[in-house]
């Protein structure tokens, strides 16, 4: 069981990007510890011209405080949201400040690969460092090289767990099934999930048009034909990798098609392009929420929770434990 005393140091506080998955981050903390935790009291707003207001209306001395926010569409908006609640909590005098973001934004810059570029992804490391952040814990980052660029831990989690599971749920014979990538870079992601699931993998040839648009090409590894093809990426922005891919399915004649990704942006022509009636189900996680006017638009799609990985990390920082040990919990599971 775990401690009072021990437990009255932990504070969640959410932003206003996800505070629906922060909701769900304290009920599952309540349920695994046996005690209830309640998200701490903060107001947000803006002022009128628009600039973010922040007041934490409790104690948080030495406390081990855990603040939710997702960088995630509108992302300027949400980053520096979560940037003035750090300084708040910083100069609040806590034990420990961790960012949680389920969603890292400014992730696609990582490095200079033309003349005349920023990195973000470094920038936007350096900006919630000094902010006030002592470690970060991050849900499927675009590249994992990102947790580099942070002079804190970071924490790294992926969703393969709990898609696997949904996959699953689809009852798909091993021997009908292709894991299909939408780019050569996705084939690592992809392996991770043909390893758990069994099956075939297949690589769609994807070249980039510019930052909206790809175009993809060739079939790269096992014959589709006729087999039950699922989709994998790590988000879905505009969607146009993901309509790239599923033409090549259908060209290719897949029998069934799903979708799966971590992060459901959705922007763009996204919801156009996952209209496609060969699509039987969109499955995305609620590391970025899903605003009921695209739920409407998308009766296919498919919400999985990443509430409780996240509380389970949480859990495990907070108690100084090995979040290794989490990714072997997920492995003997898949």
């Amino acid at each position: 069981m775990f401690a009072t005393s021990t437990l009255s140091k932990l504070k969640i506080f959410s932003g206003r990007a996800n505070r629906p998955l922060a909701e769900g981050i304290a009920r599952s903390l309540s349920s695994s510890l046996g005690a209830p935790v309640t998200l701490g009291n903060i107001n947000l707003g803006n002022f009128p011209d628009g600039e973010s207001s922040v007041r934490i209306d409790e104690d948080v001395r030495g406390r081990d405080v855990f603040i939710v926010q997702p960088t995630s569409p509108p992302v300027n908006e949400n980053l520096m949201e979560l940037l003035i609640i750090l300084d708040a909590f910083k100069r609040s005098s806590p034990a420990r400040i961790t960012a949680v973001i389920p969603y890292f934004g400014y992730a696609r810059q990582d490095r200079k690969d033309t003349g005349r570029v920023p990195i973000s992804a470094k920038l936007a490391a350096d900006l919630l460092t000094t902010a006030g952040a002592n470690r970060v814990l991050c849900l499927d980052l675009h590249a994992a090289q990102i947790q580099g660029f942070f002079n804190i831990p970071v924490d790294h989690l992926y969703a393969v767990k709990e898609i696997t599971q949904h996959v699953r749920s689809l009852n798909i014979p091993p021997n009908d099934l292709v894991v299909l990538s939408t780019d050569e870079g996705n084939v690592k992601k992809a392996l991770k999930y043909q390893t758990r699931l069994g099956g075939q993998i297949a690589v769609v040839d994807k070249q980039r048009v510019n930052a909206e648009e790809t175009r993809a090409a060739h079939l790269i590894g096992a014959s589709i034909e006729g087999k039950t093809v699922v989709i994998f990426d790590d988000m879905i922005s505009t969607g146009s990798s993901m309509a790239g891919a599923i033409k090549v399915a259908k060209q290719n004649g897949a029998k069934r098609i799903f979708v799966c990704a971590t992060h459901g942006l959705l922007v763009g022509k996204a919801i156009e392009h996952l209209k496609d009636p060969a699509i039987e189900s969109v499955a995305i996680t609620d590391s970025i929420p899903l605003n009921k006017d695209k739920a409407e638009k998308l009766p296919n799609v498919k919400v999985i929770s990443v509430a409780p990985l996240l509380a389970n990390a949480i859990r495990r920082i907070h108690e100084d434990q090995s979040i290794s040990d989490l990714f072997k919990e997920e492995s003997a599971v898949g």
